[in-house]
């Protein structure tokens, strides 16, 4: 099984979206001040035995040019290169969207859910909650610039078949999926138990080592605050039990210690 590392952009934003006041149960850091950020945006490829997976899917490459609300673009702009592009980064991998039958979805936002146009023959997991929170959101108001972090767009596109995730579960040998929610309603980590160690992928659960700590810290951007710190002691838990390595999710400095695609972890 090989792990390949998709660099599909950065986003920016205020560091406050990101990361709350205070860790939880010290007074450390009474306030975090205004700071524009780097926000890297990956999505990952992996190499099963049986085919290709795809855990992500980027920012929508149209998403400054009208396909994101007009509060998202001012929120969270994106930034990316043509080679950013998902399909661009697959290709380094000698990999084309057609090759990929399984992706599976950390959660519907902007920057996680944006290229399922280029999936329609896939079968795509999903958390359950949170896809029915998203399609609701983006359906009852017809104003985008009240879906949050949704885009209607995103929730729109043809697929084989969504599989609606609510349990645990292994996916392929050497691949579980579990359930981190608190981020959103629901959100899915990946478990690769790869030939070289354990690596998990909680995307948003954790957006970075500063959240992650320990003690752990609250983002700025939360559905459930408490779920979200149930789910950063699960992962630590897994981390301890595999001494395995946690990616972060949108940790700059993190992410450039990362091998990227056309390079991979075994």
């Amino acid at each position: 099984m090989k792990l390949y590392i998709l660099n599909t952009g950065y986003l920016e934003t205020d560091k406050n979206n990101v990361v709350a006041c205070a860790a939880i149960g010290t007074y450390d850091k009474p306030h975090i001040s205004n700071e524009w950020i780097k926000l890297p945006v990956m999505a990952f490829l992996i190499e099963a035995a049986d085919g290709y997976i795809l855990y992500d899917t980027g920012s929508n490459p149209e998403a400054m040019n009208g396909y994101w609300q007009h509060a998202l673009q001012q929120i969270y702009p994106l930034y990316q290169k043509p080679e950013e592009r998902l399909e661009n980064q697959l290709k380094l991998c000698g990999v084309k969207p057609e090759d990929i039958k399984t992706v599976v979805l950390s959660h519907m936002h902007l920057d996680h859910a944006g290229n399922l146009q280029l999936f329609p023959h896939a079968t795509v997991y999903v958390p359950k909650l949170e896809f029915m929170a998203a399609q609701a959101q983006v359906r009852l108001n017809p104003d985008p610039n009240t879906h949050g972090g949704y885009v209607k767009g995103d929730m729109d596109r043809p697929v084989k078949q969504y599989v609606m995730v609510e349990d645990d579960f292994e996916l392929v040998p050497g691949i579980e999926v579990i359930n981190l929610p608190g981020h959103t309603p629901a959100l899915l980590g990946l478990v690769l138990h790869l030939p070289s160690g354990v690596v998990i992928l909680p995307q948003d659960c954790i957006y970075s080592s500063e959240i992650y700590g320990p003690p752990a810290r609250l983002s700025g951007l939360l559905y459930d605050s408490i779920a979200f710190l149930k789910s950063i002691e699960k992962v630590r838990a897994l981390q301890k039990k595999y001494n395995a390595k946690v990616i972060f999710a949108h940790d700059e400095p993190f992410f450039k210690t990362l091998k990227t695609a056309p390079e991979f972890y075994e």
